[in-house]
């Protein structure tokens, strides 16, 4: 064990003094802030094109109209007239009149007439005048203010499933833990897939020869697992601490409250599980190899397995307890991502479930790293071609 501790030191040194991947690690968090900052810094230097509306009030209704637009957050530079503006908005941008008389109001019909170089937003502006004009009609109706509110506030209907216990609950309680849990799988998991890069450099430039001169094949993998590990988990702790203070300063709701929760331990371990799994898988296949260009279609199909998730997103969604959540959860490729994503959703979680798919997982994973071992110690001394899937089946008879 102490062999593998030193392996995984090196490890994780010679990729934190890496370029590439310094660059990757502070590269994500930025990309993230860019995009999202982005659309507001355009729309602050993008200049919002003045709208001039002639109103021609004969009815006195314009000053209830204007707070009830502004309370919309509509800024038209409204000016009064006295005469028909029809044909001077044809030739100024920007520009439109509006009729106010008892007949508009009496018909609830208003025709606003427009030049044509308005902006595409003046349209939907125009819908917020149908409240102030029915306002309008009512009033007109000699009603009282009580009468007026009851019929403007309109009836809405809410559903309420009858329970033992009704209690409204955010759902971004139960999604926030399983955002972590996602990224630091996503992270452990792409770290992981250096493992097979590194085993397959050192097995090209004979390095290995040197390595194993001291140390066992088992404890070269094992290391090598560790340290990519503790890669992956430095990668997702640098994105949280970069990405946690804008999302508490941009989300209104208390974002480290809904982390601080026991079921993020459980998804946390999930994701831990889940790198287990594809660490072994990519230390075996690395060492079964020696030219990383030259890969066959079985080794490409690979590097696809870690992202069988993305695949089966949709029916999961839409069924988080359905037969095909169920059965991918017992899948051990597909079972990390996919319980990640159905305990992120569901309400109530499925203990049993849950404890026969992590038993069937932890089992695949014991199975997955002694076959991997055996595959990594004798495919890491075999070179002048890349191993096929008929000789790594050789290999575990030995």
């Amino acid at each position: 064990m102490r062999n593998s501790k030193k392996v995984a030191k090196w490890e994780y040194k010679k990729n934190m003094k890496s370029k590439s991947f310094i660059i990757s690690l502070l590269l994500t968090p930025a990309l993230f802030l860019l995009f999202a900052f982005l659309p507001g810094l355009f729309d602050s230097f993008s200049q919002k094109d003045e709208v001039t509306v002639y109103v021609q009030d004969e009815i006195n209704a314009l000053k209830r109209i204007e707070p009830s637009l502004k309370a919309q957050g509509i800024t038209w530079n409204i000016k009064k007239t006295d005469k028909n503006m029809s044909s001077y908005i044809k030739e100024h941008e920007n520009t439109a009149y509006l009729l106010l008389n008892e007949t508009a109001v009496d018909n609830g019909r208003l025709e606003v007439f427009t030049n044509e170089s308005m902006p595409q937003t003046f349209d939907q502006e125009l819908s917020a005048l149908a409240g102030s004009i029915q306002l309008l009609q009512l009033e007109s109706l000699s009603l009282t203010p009580e009468q007026t509110n009851l019929i403007t506030q309109g009836i809405s209907i809410e559903s309420v499933a009858v329970s033992e216990e009704t209690k409204e609950e955010n759902p971004l309680k139960r999604l926030v833990p399983g955002i972590l849990a996602g990224a630091i799988l996503l992270s452990v998991i792409t770290t992981g897939m250096m493992i097979f890069q590194s085993a397959s450099g050192e097995k090209k430039e004979k390095v290995s020869e040197i390595v194993l001169s001291s140390i066992t094949p088992g404890e070269l993998m094992q290391g090598k697992i560790i340290g990519y590990f503790a890669l992956g988990m430095t990668q997702a702790f640098v994105w949280i601490i970069c990405l946690l203070p804008f999302f508490i300063w941009k989300l209104d709701f208390p974002v480290v409250e809904y982390l601080l929760v026991p079921e993020t331990i459980v998804l946390v371990f999930i994701a831990i599980l889940g790198y287990l799994l594809f660490a072994a898988l990519f230390a075996g296949l690395g060492a079964s190899f020696e030219d990383v260009d030259s890969t066959s279609n079985f080794q490409g199909i690979v590097f696809i397995l870690p992202w069988l998730p993305l695949f089966l997103i949709a029916p999961v969604l839409n069924d988080p307890s359905g037969i095909i959540a169920q059965a991918a959860s017992y899948f051990p490729l597909t079972a990390p991502g996919i319980l990640i994503i159905r305990l992120s959703v569901l309400e109530q979680w499925p203990w049993l479930e849950i404890i026969v798919a992590l038993s069937l997982l932890i089992v695949s994973i014991w199975v997955l790293m002694k076959i991997a071992g055996k595959i990594f110690s004798i495919g890491i001394l075999k070179y002048g071609k890349n191993a096929t899937p008929q000789e790594m089946l050789k290999w575990l008879k030995y």
